[in-house]
């Protein structure tokens, strides 16, 4: 039935509903529409400059065009349940306001082709929003890592206490992480900035057409140097949905943080009520849900990548209907790992560090204890050495329960006689954290260093990405 549907016309019968419904996009690719009469109206200019299309023809085609484009912007468009997708929602729309000149629009053209430049236009538009996202993110970790930047807090090797370090230096952490992450979707702008348009179904066209030209409008710098890679690439949305599940489990891992430093047990951090729920049963309950959330929905991102990675295996070349499954896990992946960069970069700039609870923590482990094998060995005990005999101080210690700070020197004296009247300046928690100025380490000039390049990182955007 023309206006309808883009095929048919070999056809006898009708599909069946069930198969309508089972093989219709509409329902999530509708949010290309917009992408659709972008690439659509640049087509048509296109077709026009090569002479393949007349100019009242183009004319009739782009006023139609933008009349769509203003229907899409105000939300009045009519997305019809009955039409497969949103190029043909378009197309119909378009033959209704301009008549039959609309069939033209797909002159030099596939859906195949066209449908990849719409995932082009939206994942560029969608991935630099993500960028900023996670910029924002960034920049609550460092104004929370610069409001306490002289806060001592244990740090951690199997979860287990094992040396002291700033608290502006453990959320530092998360900040480069998440700058490898910018730099990942810097990474997959670039792998998008190619475009397919020109490739047809699969083999190229007879037209005299002029990608280039529509690149150039487009914004793409560069063009697919295979019509059939063009058409059956979905590396780009790999390159995305990676992206997202490891943006998702950093998310992860910062939520299992947050969740463990709330807890009676540690202490270490209070949420604002504003990212907190209570239990409908406890009414003394102040629930860390929206951490918990976080962690829990890095599955999801990672099964969305997983299952599409599935979805392309073993698929010959070229476009095959079960490309169309690139959209439902890349526009959810996209929306949830969004999402959860806007909560968690809230919760983190009102979180408020507990510096009592830090410090107490830090305080009956022994962490200095490393502090005070390299004071052996700066005096010449090999290492090993030093490391077994601090082992049995360690022991004595626990048996005593003391620090290391509260020993005399005549007690370390009795394990070694490189001990000297100096020894306890040097497993103070403080010292030990001044001690460590290797860079990227913990002491407050390396740290210090640290936040100045990662301000600057805040305040500019990875390579490729624009």
């Amino acid at each position: 039935m023309p206006g309808v549907r883009l095929w048919g016309g070999r056809f006898e019968s009708e599909p069946q509903e069930e198969v309508l419904a089972y093989t219709s996009s509409l329902p999530y690719d509708r949010r290309l529409a917009r992408h659709d009469v972008e690439g659509s109206r640049a087509h048509v200019r296109m077709l026009r400059d090569r002479g393949i299309l007349s100019g009242e023809e183009a004319a009739q085609l782009l006023e139609g065009l933008d009349a769509v484009a203003r229907e899409i912007q105000e939300g009045s468009f009519p997305f019809r349940p009955e039409l497969e997708d949103v190029h043909t929602c378009v197309e119909a729309r378009l033959r209704e306001l301009v008549g039959e000149v609309a069939g033209k629009l797909h002159t030099a053209r596939s859906r195949n082709d066209q449908v990849a430049l719409d995932m082009h236009l939206y994942l560029r538009e969608r991935v630099r929003e993500l960028d900023g996202a996670v910029r924002t993110l960034q920049v609550s970790i460092l104004d929370l890592a610069e409001r306490h930047r002289d806060l001592i807090m244990p740090g951690y090797t199997h979860l287990q206490p094992a040396q002291p370090v700033l608290f502006a230096h453990h959320l530092l952490a998360y900040f480069f992480m998440l700058q490898r992450d910018r730099e990942r979707l810097a990474f997959c702008r670039e792998q998008l900035d190619r475009m397919p348009l020109g490739a047809a179904a699969l083999a190229g066209t007879g037209f005299p057409i002029d990608p280039g030209r529509v690149a150039a409008e487009l914004g793409f710098s560069r063009l697919y140097d295979n019509s059939m890679d063009a058409v059956s690439d979905r590396d780009y949305v790999v390159d995305v949905l990676s992206a997202c599940a490891l943006i998702m489990i950093h998310l992860g891992r910062l939520g299992e943080e947050l969740v463990l430093w709330t807890s009676r047990e540690f202490g270490f951090l209070e949420l604002d009520d504003s990212y907190t729920t209570g239990s409908s049963i406890m009414p003394q309950k102040k629930n860390p849900d929206v951490a918990e959330l976080v962690r829990g929905r890095v599955g999801r991102v990672v099964g969305q990548l997983t299952g599409f990675l599935m979805v392309l295996k073993g698929l010959p070349l070229t476009y095959a209907r079960d490309l169309q499954e690139d959209k439902e896990a890349a526009f959810g992946a996209l929306d949830t790992t969004l999402a959860s960069l806007q909560v968690m970069a809230g919760m983190v700039a009102t979180a408020r560090p507990r510096a009592e609870a830090m410090v107490r923590a830090c305080r009956g482990g022994l962490l200095t204890a490393t502090d005070l094998a390299d004071y052996l060995a700066r005096k010449g005990m090999p290492f090993r050495q030093a490391h077994e005999l601090v082992g049995r101080i360690v022991r004595y210690c626990l048996e005593r329960q003391k620090e290391l700070w509260e020993l005399t020197t005549e007690e370390y004296a009795a394990f070694s006689p490189l001990f000297g009247d100096d020894v306890r300046e040097h497993v103070t928690l403080e010292a030990s954290v001044r001690a460590r100025t290797s860079p990227g380490g913990t002491a407050p000039a390396s740290v210090a260093a640290q936040l100045e390049k990662a301000r600057a990182l805040a305040g500019t955007s990875p390579r490729g990405m624009v």
